[in-house]
């Protein structure tokens, strides 16, 4: 009886031995892996790949502010009666980054997963009036068909000018740098692989 229990300890310890020989190879076996293999999956890539990549971009629109704005227009005039349009302004201003200036020299490494990435300053991508919603509500004071096309052109153009005011006077720019630490700093991690911080020029 104590024979056959020597037995059954002897293969039982043999049993756990040959398991902890395995656990053992398979941790070696995943150490070896993610030390030879886990690395070459990080992908490093030179600036001036990044640059390109970048620059590929474009400009990138980081912000739109749709708006709507009433703007009347009055021609002061000496011996006929005054000229005068009311409108009713709808359009959109649009923030965004020129990602074609970025230069190699604005890449700068501070480790092997890490960079800064200087943009150029934002600026206004373009001051667009929508057609179709926006509309002349009056003319006055034009004798003239000719007259009539000069007071609708010029306040078509006020209105861009009114419009992109009151987008700066929102801080458009400023919104427009937010957003770019927002949402193109994951963009720009994903595709060079490494943390990246954003600085402007």
């Amino acid at each position: 009886m104590i024979y056959y229990i020597v037995i059954m300890l002897k293969k039982s310890i043999l049993k756990f031995l040959i398991f902890i020989f395995f656990i053992a190879l398979l941790t070696i076996g995943w150490l070896g892996y993610n030390k030879f293999y886990g690395q070459a999956e990080k992908i490093s890539i030179r600036e001036d790949v990044m640059v390109e990549r970048i620059t590929n971009i474009g400009k990138l629109e980081l912000l739109k502010y749709a708006m709507k704005d009433v703007i009347e227009r009055k021609e002061l005039r000496y011996f006929l009666p005054d000229q005068r349009i009311l409108f009713i302004a709808v359009g959109e201003v649009t923030g965004c980054i020129d990602l074609t200036k970025v230069k190699e020299e604005d890449i700068v490494k501070y480790a092997d997963d890490s960079i800064t990435l200087y943009l150029p300053e934002p600026e206004v991508c373009y001051v667009k009036i929508d057609h179709k919603r926006s509309k002349v509500y009056d003319i006055s004071g034009a004798w003239l068909p000719s007259d009539t096309q000069q007071l609708v052109e010029g306040i078509y153009k006020l209105a861009e000018e009114k419009l992109l005011r009151n987008a700066k006077e929102m801080d458009i720019l400023g919104k427009t740098k937010e957003n770019a630490r927002i949402l193109f700093k994951p963009m720009i991690e994903q595709i060079t692989g490494v943390k990246v911080n954003i600085a402007f020029k």
